[in-house]
C-alpha cells in the first residue's frame, strides 16, 4: 500500500471517528420509562445505582441504601451501606441479594477504625478484563453529620464476579491533600472511574477545600487521578474539571456534578460523561442530565448534543416524574449505552428515594 493511500485511509478513519463522536445523541434516544422500571423499597432510601451486565447474562445493580426511618438528609452520610441486587432484565424487577460493603468497624492491626468503618456510599462499577472494580465513598464518625461528611474518602473493592466476594483495601485509593489550601484538602467523594485505552485507570472525583473558621469547608470541585493498577497508587493530576472559568466563575463556580464516565471506541475513541447540569447551562434545565466528551479524560467539553434529560422524565403511562434524576449512570453494551439509571425522589422531599432505569433506543 502506498503512503498516499495509507494517509487517505487514516484521514478517512479520523473523519469517521469524529462523525461517530458527533452522532452520540443520548437525548434523542431517551424513551418513556416503564412503570415497572423502578427499584424501590418503602423501608429504605435507595440512592445512586451502578449497573452492569454479567457474564451470566443477568443484570447486576450496586446501590446505596439507608433506613427510611432516618429521613433522607443528612442520614445518607451517617447510615448508608452499599448493597447488591440482580435482575434478568435491564429494566427490572431487581431483587435485593446482599449488603456487599457493610460497616467494618475497627482495624485489628492498628486498633483504630477503618477509613470506611461506618459508612459506604456512591458505588461506581468498572469492568477491567476479568476484574470487577467497585469504586465508592467511605467514612467513619460519631453520628454527627459534619464528622462523617468531612471524613469522606474514596476507595476501591475488587472481585472476580459481580456477586463477590469483594476484597476491600485497608487504605483509601484517594486521600485528601496534605496542603490545607488545596481544593481537595477537606474531603473527597463521588468517584467515577473508567478503563483507559492502555489498560490503566482514570478516576474523576469530587472534593471540598478547607476554609478556616468553616466546619464544612468551602467550594465543591472536581479533580482527576490516574493509576496503572486497581490497587494504585492513584496519582492526582494538576488542575480541576467541570468548573466555570473567567467571568462565568464569578456567578457559577461548578457547572457539572456527579459524572459517570466511560471510554468509547465506537463513538470517536474518546471519553464521555453524563453529569448533572447544575445551573442548566447545557440542557436548559437546572439539574438536568448533560453529556460531555474529552479526548484525554482531563479536558472536558459539552458534547455536540449535550442535552440528555431535563428536570423531569416521562413514564410510559404518560405521566411525568415528580422529581429530577440524580447520580446518573449508564448500562453499557460493550461501550454503547443502552439504559440510563439514576436516583430520584430524594432531595425534593417527594417520598422515599429510589432508582429508575430509563430505556435508550438503539
Amino acid at each position: 500500500m502506498t503512503a498516499r493511500k495509507l494517509g487517505a485511509l487514516v484521514i478517512c478513519g479520523l473523519t469517521l471517528a469524529m462523525a461517530h463522536a458527533q452522532d452520540l445523541d443520548l437525548g434523542a434516544r431517551v424513551q418513556p420509562v416503564p412503570v415497572t422500571a423502578k427499584f424501590s423499597d418503602p423501608a429504605w432510601h435507595i440512592w445512586c445505582g451502578a449497573p452492569a451486565r454479567g457474564d451470566d447474562g443477568k443484570y447486576h445493580l450496586f446501590y446505596s441504601r439507608w433506613p427510611a426511618k432516618y429521613g433522607f438528609a443528612p442520614a445518607w452520610a451517617i447510615h448508608s451501606e452499599i448493597a447488591y441486587a440482580v435482575s434478568d432484565s435491564p429494566f427490572g424487577p431487581f431483587r435485593h441479594v446482599s449488603v456487599i460493603l457493610p460497616p467494618r468497624g475497627t482495624n485489628p492491626v492498628t486498633g483504630r477504625k477503618y477509613w470506611d468503618a461506618d459508612v459506604t456510599h456512591n458505588p461506581n462499577i468498572v469492568r477491567r478484563g476479568a476484574q470487577w472494580l467497585l469504586y465508592y465513598t467511605g467514612n467513619y464518625g460519631d453520628g454527627v453529620y459534619a464528622t462523617h461528611r468531612n471524613n469522606q474518602r474514596i476507595g476501591v473493592a475488587i472481585a472476580d464476579r459481580p456477586e463477590g466476594p469483594w476484597r476491600r483495601l485497608d487504605e483509601p485509593a484517594i486521600e485528601v491533600n496534605a496542603d490545607p489550601a488545596a481544593f481537595d484538602s477537606l474531603c473527597v467523594a463521588n468517584p467515577a472511574g473508567a478503563v483507559r485505552p492502555d489498560g490503566g485507570l482514570l478516576l474523576v472525583f469530587k472534593a471540598v477545600e478547607q476554609v478556616p473558621g468553616k466546619l464544612m469547608g468551602g467550594k465543591v470541585r472536581y479533580g482527576v487521578a490516574l493509576a496503572d493498577r486497581p490497587e494504585g497508587p492513584y496519582v492526582k493530576l494538576p488542575g480541576r474539571v467541570f468548573e466555570a472559568v473567567g467571568e462565568e466563575a464569578k456567578k457559577h463556580w461548578m457547572l457539572a456534578e456527579d459524572p459517570y464516565i466511560w471510554f468509547s471506541a465506537t463513538h470517536g475513541n474518546c471519553y464521555y460523561a453524563v453529569a448533572r447540569d447544575v445551573v442548566g447551562k447545557f440542557t436548559g434545565a437546572e439539574g438536568g442530565i448533560a453529556l460531555f466528551q474529552s479526548e484525554d479524560g482531563l479536558d472536558w467539553k459539552p458534547a455536540a448534543h449535550p442535552a440528555v434529560l431535563g428536570a423531569q422524565f416521562k413514564w410510559a403511562d404518560g405521566t411525568m416524574s415528580r422529581g429530577k434524576v440524580e447520580r446518573p449512570a449508564l448500562l453499557l453494551d460493550g461501550d454503547v449505552p443502552i439504559a440510563l439509571y439514576g436516583a430520584t425522589d430524594g432531595y425534593p422531599k417527594t417520598g422515599v428515594s429510589c432508582n429508575v432505569q430509563i430505556p435508550l433506543k438503539e
